[in-house]
């Protein structure tokens, strides 16, 4: 894969508490030569995890670090393991390097512009290597800084998507990879901040339990605590072209989010005076 005047793969913001917002699937960017194969209906990138940056813009004032991809989905999915193994068996999934939408329809205009074994590995070497080395490397420096490290996984998704889910998913995704990545007294404190806004639906471990980052991060035995958070698109935006993001609407879920993240911090607080 050829990445001329591509921009880096990720962006980083160093912040003082211990806690790492990271962002896998917000980037936009699709290098020409690619772009150049996909479908018209790809080329508009419709599966991204829009605006998460800006619907999470408090999270600095919190002194979270944040990570965010650049780079579409479409081109290698950070939040898939290096070697393209499911996470969800049995059920849908799009892969490492997806060849089709949500909507199941073909990314790549011919079969044969799909990416080859080499490509995929050209790809991952670009893209998802560096993310991974930063989000791995800003962990520990966390854990070093403060005796615990605390990653928040951010996405989200179109509220009604057949292919993965039946009827209308709930707007509030917690997923702790059935509780192996994170502390389950956080766990159920972010379940009750959630259930107690009745304005949005909140589970813990449905349909979505957390991605590889989530999975290969998390490990509460280290004192490094992963919780992913899949979000219904419809509380913050428009989930159709052209995915304008609805201040008015994001205002009513921002303080809910707001109110999960100080009882990250909170719980970190507790964990590193322990």
């Amino acid at each position: 894969m050829t990445v001329p005047h591509s921009p880096p793969p990720f962006t980083f913001h160093q912040g003082t508490a211990p806690l790492l917002v990271s962002m896998p699937h917000v980037g936009t960017h699709v290098p020409p030569d690619i772009a150049a194969r996909f479908t018209d209906e790809a080329r508009q990138v419709p599966d991204t995890d829009w605006h998460l940056e800006r619907l999470y813009g408090f999270a600095r004032g919190l002194g979270a670090s944040i990570l965010v991809a650049t780079h579409s989905r479409y081109v290698i999915d950070l939040n898939r393991p290096p070697d393209g193994a499911s996470l969800y068996p049995g059920q849908s999934v799009t892969g490492l390097c997806p060849v089709d939408t949500f909507d199941d329809t073909p990314i790549y205009m011919e079969a044969g512009d799909a990416p080859d074994d080499a490509e995929i590995a050209a790809r991952r070497d670009a893209v998802w290597a560096p993310y991974h080395a930063q989000l791995a490397a800003e962990l520990e420096r966390l854990r070093a800084a403060h005796g615990v490290a605390m990653l928040w996984d951010a996405h989200s998704i179109r509220s009604v998507l057949p292919r993965f889910f039946a009827g209308k998913l709930p707007d509030l995704n917690l997923g702790t990879a059935e509780g192996a990545s994170c502390d389950p007294a956080l766990a159920q404190a972010l379940l009750r901040i959630g259930q107690s806004d009745p304005a949005y639906t909140t589970v813990l471990n449905g349909r979505f339990k957390g991605g590889h980052i989530t999975r290969h991060y998390g490990n509460p035995a280290r004192n490094v605590h992963a919780v992913q958070l899949e979000m219904t698109q419809c509380s913050y935006m428009q989930e159709a072209l052209p995915f304008d993001y609805l201040p008015e609407v994001a205002a009513g879920v921002q303080p809910v989010l707001r109110r999960m993240l100080e009882a990250v911090l909170e719980f970190a607080r507790t964990r590193a005076l322990a």
